[in-house]
């Protein structure tokens, strides 16, 4: 691979694994470089240790999406806190920070398992086979954002549908792009409505908390954060790890009879899927070194959060599912200031729909071979395409 190539490799999977030229730069080039158009120099960082202390470390490295501008992006700010640094990010994450808590959360279970009962009710109603993406991974997340933040009821279609339709390339970027921009038309909306007469949910309490303090722009952003940030993912979290236990069927009786093993699956099968490759993209804020390796003020550093969480300084066969094995924390929510906030919520939804769905259907099944099931391709949020079971 040559230096003076934007390669994928990043974003390249086999299955369930990162390819093994992601695992031979670990080893051989831990800090790579590629050119992307431009002339511009981008870094992979792929160990552990060196992906954990760029993401740590917000003193020398920024996320300012000004950076991004920089690089000739022409795209508007898609705000949130991805692309904020202190004190911005420090202001805006301090207002979301309590409504993430376990406590708060555990309000929401009751919600989350009625919404999982839903979906079930729904497979169960049209019957064997089903396309359990689109049936039970695709709704759940979206329909638990909704009861998060307070869409009403007579809303939720179409807010599941927008939500849908923007993580839908087949039919090309424009009308993905036309999806969000929709999306973020409706989110304004709300937040004003919230604005003039609070609900329960999150967006009528930091209204009720913090008043004019937060801006309708801002409220919005805090809702497509979460949309975005936990939409994509958790679907792919649960398309994933439902197959992996269909392939591994003594893992799945023991998800199947609940208990605290679920929740050491759930983590070990985050740690092992990661289903967001990348991390958002640092910008050095300084001429420095990392690994051995100058980086100059102003070059992008792309951490590989897969590559990283397969680390052989983990601990050993990190290529496998171990749910027993006790290793450092990883990385599939990132690291550091940045580490996604709804990190919570989704373990929670994936403690309580992997073993609901086994339950349900304790003859669940793939529907086509393994071999046929299709992955996403060059995907930023690895998943898949379609599920096909039979129960």
């Amino acid at each position: 691979m040559s230096d003076n190539e934007f390669p994928l490799v990043q974003f390249m999977r086999e299955g369930f694994d990162p390819v093994a030229e992601l695992a031979r730069i670990r080893t051989e080039q831990p800090v790579f470089p590629m050119q992307i158009p431009g002339g511009q120099t981008v870094w992979l960082v792929t160990r552990y240790e060196d992906v954990r202390a760029v993401l740590g470390d917000a003193g020398r490295f920024s996320n300012d999406f000004g950076n991004v501008i920089g690089l000739g992006a022409t795209q508007e700010d898609p705000g949130g806190l991805g692309f904020r640094d202190p004190p911005e990010h420090t202001r805006l994450r301090r207002y979301l920070t309590p409504e993430f808590t376990m406590r708060r959360l555990r309000r929401l279970e009751p919600r989350i398992e009625a919404i999982v009962d839903d979906c079930l009710d729904t497979m169960e109603r049209k019957g064997s086979p089903v396309d359990l993406v689109e049936e039970f991974a695709l709704p759940i997340p979206s329909l638990v954002v909704c009861e998060l933040l307070g869409v009403p009821y007579e809303e939720r279609s179409d807010f599941l549908r927008l939500s849908t339709d923007r993580f839908d390339f087949s039919a090309g970027p424009e009308a993905s792009l036309a999806a969000v921009n929709e999306s973020m038309a409706f989110l304004t909306e709300l937040a004003a409505r919230e604005r003039k007469n609070p609900g329960e949910g999150l967006l009528g309490q930091l209204v009720r908390d913090h008043g004019d303090e937060i801006s309708d722009k801002e409220l919005a952003g805090f809702a497509d954060g979460l949309l975005t940030g936990g939409h994509d993912t958790s679907t792919s979290m649960l398309a994933l790890g439902t197959l992996w236990l269909l392939e591994n069927p003594e893992e799945l009786a023991r998800v199947r009879e609940g208990g605290e093993h679920v929740t050491r699956v759930v983590e070990e099968l985050l740690r092992y899927m990661t289903v967001v490759q990348v991390a958002f993209p640092r910008f050095a804020r300084e001429d420095m070194e990392l690994a051995g390796q100058p980086i100059a003020k102003g070059e992008m550093v792309l951490c590989s959060l897969a590559a990283a969480n397969r680390d052989s300084a983990l601990g050993v066969d990190m290529d496998t599912v171990r749910p027993m094995r006790e290793a450092p924390s990883h990385l599939a929510f990132g690291h550091g200031i940045h580490r996604c906030i709804g990190a919570p919520l989704a373990q929670m939804e994936m403690r309580i729909a992997y073993p609901a769905l086994l339950r349900r259907f304790p003859e669940l099944r793939l529907a086509v071979p393994y071999e046929e099931v299709p992955f996403r391709e060059l995907a930023i949020v690895y998943g898949l395409k379609r599920l096909p079971v039979a129960f």
